[in-house]
């Protein structure tokens, strides 16, 4: 089986930061673009941020400007810096293929809950 493992679990104070991290199977994904999605009980996972392997990005409207996605390609790493967090950002975390119709194993994702 597949395995992404994710990492950088965290609460956190609205307003402040934090910083996830995730190791892919480079034999299998080296060559795809890479996302970041998140899920709330109840709720479809919905995507976040990708990038390609050529390093360009795309971030959904509601985190733009506050999320940055990133990658090592050398070390198999996908990463998702988390600026500026607010209480709906609360979610399991997860990585992996972007597009998410590509998926087809799930990891067990990161919790970030932000709460005062």
């Amino acid at each position: 089986q597949v395995q992404f493992v994710e990492s950088g679990e965290g609460l956190v104070q609205p307003g402040g930061s934090l910083k996830l991290s995730c190791i892919y199977p480079g034999n299998i994904f080296s060559d795809y673009p890479m996302a970041w999605y998140r899920q709330t009980p109840g709720t479809q996972r919905e995507l976040v941020a990708s990038i390609t392997t050529r390093g360009h990005t795309n971030v959904a409207g509601s985190v733009e400007g506050r999320f940055t996605i990133s990658r090592d390609m050398a070390k198999n790493m996908v990463y998702l810096q988390m600026n500026s967090l607010k209480p709906e950002d609360t979610a399991v975390y997860y990585c992996n293929e972007y597009p998410s119709e590509l998926v087809k194993y799930w990891g067990q994702g990161t919790q970030v809950t932000v709460s005062s």
